[in-house]
């Protein structure tokens, strides 16, 4: 019985052997997606995005749906998403060469200081932070932090104006390792903001307990 049940088992970890699938994962993460937004996002040609996602759905790890002549992805299920966070986790706790690649990036001038999950809430909580979104809208409206602002990096200089100066300003973006965020703290940071980064994503706020808010309703 274990040699078929391992056999099974070891489709997964085939599945998420490749560098490409475990991008194209974390992107599911945040929310439903098209063959071609998925492709765009992680620097794949159409065709070999959807060979990658193939793979992926062969091991039951996302499902698709066709209207029309989009296809759209999504995982399949809550379970996929805390896999995806495990695998990093244990990455991160086993693997000396991405903890080098952490700490280069957590020292590097570019990431600045995070702000953690609770003082965040402490901000948001007593009114005292203006709370940015800056993924793109379609995986804003997927999943996002309650009373978040979608700005989407590319249009976050238009809005500047409108942001309030006496106000902290929290950037988030898709997680710790995502540069979206930081380079919206900095072009806040260069026109005058108190503006900080908060490490954490929508999986890694939902890990947490928190509720997400939507935009489909």
């Amino acid at each position: 019985m274990r040699k078929p049940l391992y056999q099974q088992l070891a489709r997964l970890g085939k599945a998420l052997s490749s560098p490409n699938r475990l991008e194209l994962l974390d992107l599911l993460t945040q929310g439903p997606c098209t063959v071609e937004a998925l492709a765009r996002k992680a620097g794949l040609s159409v065709g070999n995005g959807s060979q990658h996602l193939g793979v992926l759905r062969n091991a039951r790890l996302v499902e698709s749906d066709k209207e029309g002549l989009f296809v759209t992805y999504r995982l399949a299920g809550p379970e996929v998403a805390a896999l995806f966070v495990s695998v990093r986790s244990v990455g991160e706790k086993r693997l000396a060469e991405i903890e080098q690649i952490v700490r280069q990036f957590q020292s590097s001038p570019e990431s600045l200081e995070a702000v953690n999950h609770d003082a965040l809430l402490e901000r948001v909580r007593s009114g005292k932070a203006t709370v940015l979104d800056v993924r793109p809208e379609d995986e804003y409206r997927a999943a996002h932090i309650p009373g978040a602002l979608s700005v989407p990096l590319p249009q976050l200089e238009a809005f500047l104006e409108k942001l309030p100066h006496d106000r902290e300003v929290v950037a988030y973006c898709r997680g710790p390792y995502c540069v979206l965020a930081v380079e919206a703290v900095a072009m806040l940071r260069a026109h005058g903001f108190q503006a900080m980064r908060l490490d954490d994503g929508v999986v890694e706020w939902r890990a947490r307990g928190y509720d997400l808010a939507t935009s489909f309703t």
